[in-house]
């Protein structure tokens, strides 16, 4: 992955976001974390990022309205959700609302780290 990619990291479980944040400090990728929806809309105020890998159950402003604000202020923002509660109709309520993909928690943090390189692709252009 591009060491350019600029990745949010957006839960309201301080333990998750510090699991989550250690995969990507090891491989040297450039992130910031958001405890709910409102502090990642003052991130995305202050910076521009790629990829926002975002929960979708979080107390105020769930996922799905988060990602609606987000795409307000930067359109061409992907978001992959994260969910525990993952179902075929998870799926496909996610990527109706406009998400690039989701992903299962526990995190298959392969299939994650995939996820984002197809994400940034898509952002850059470039077919995956």
């Amino acid at each position: 992955m591009n060491e350019k990619t600029k990745l949010m990291l957006v839960d309201d479980e301080p333990d998750f976001l510090e699991i989550i944040g250690k995969f990507f400090s090891r491989r040297k990728i450039a992130f910031e974390t958001a405890n709910g929806c409102l502090e990642a809309l003052d991130w995305l105020a202050r910076d521009l990022f790629d990829v926002v890998i975002m929960d979708i159950s979080m107390p105020g402003l769930d996922g799905f309205k988060c990602m609606s604000e987000m795409k307000k202020v930067q359109p061409e923002i992907e978001i992959i959700f994260l969910t525990g509660h993952a179902s075929l109709n998870t799926g496909i309520t996610c990527m109706k609302h406009g998400a690039f993909d989701y992903c299962l928690k526990p995190i298959d943090f392969a299939e994650l780290f995939e996820k984002i390189v197809l994400a940034r692709r898509k952002i850059s252009g470039k077919t995956p």
